[in-house]
């Protein structure tokens, strides 16, 4: 079963598929329905600004998944100035106010380490999460602590999973992104 604040980290076998290479991604929604998450570690090549031009501080934006990607969607860690929000855990939260977002954005009351946003999101239809698993698509780190660094650049965050499963998945750490540079 996937809950809440669960991580998935892609297997090493997932190289073919374009969204999910290498990717690590926070489940922030699972019931009988299905599953929602957001890619941690892939920057896109925007930012808030190009997206929100009356921002004053600028915001790295993240591919969440192929769905919905016309959208903007965050986490955060402020859920007493953003009403609205969703709990994932007592450290993490996602969604919320949009406006006030903004507000608290250009009135300098959040700042990177508060938030993080993404364009699309990651879901899974009612045991197709489940089956992805079965299918060896992906691990679960059902154990993860410090869910506020995942507000910061997660880019080594499928590296370290692989060096903390061990065994066999050591190898693949350390492996290039690209196979033909080996």
């Amino acid at each position: 079963m996937i809950n809440k604040g669960d991580l998935l980290i892609a297997e090493p076998n997932v190289l073919s598929d374009i969204n999910f290479n290498r990717s690590v991604i926070l489940i922030v929604e699972s019931n009988q329905n299905g599953s929602v998450g957001f890619i941690l570690n892939k920057a896109l090549e925007y930012s808030t600004k190009q997206l929100l031009p009356d921002l004053k501080f600028n915001f790295p934006i993240y591919n969440g998944g192929p769905v919905q990607k016309e959208n903007l969607y965050f986490i955060h860690n402020k859920p007493n100035l953003i009403s609205e929000s969703i709990k994932i855990n007592n450290e993490i939260y996602w969604g919320g106010n949009f406006d006030s977002v903004l507000n608290l954005i250009n009135n300098n009351k959040l700042k990177k380490n508060n938030i993080k946003f993404f364009l699309g999101y990651s879901g899974w239809d009612s045991f197709q999460l489940e089956d992805e698993i079965n299918n060896s698509s992906w691990t679960i780190n059902n154990n993860y602590s410090g869910y506020k660094k995942l507000l910061k650049s997660c880019k080594n965050i499928w590296k370290k999973n692989l060096i903390n499963l061990g065994g066999d998945y050591l190898i693949w750490s350390n492996s290039p992104e690209n196979p033909n540079h080996n």
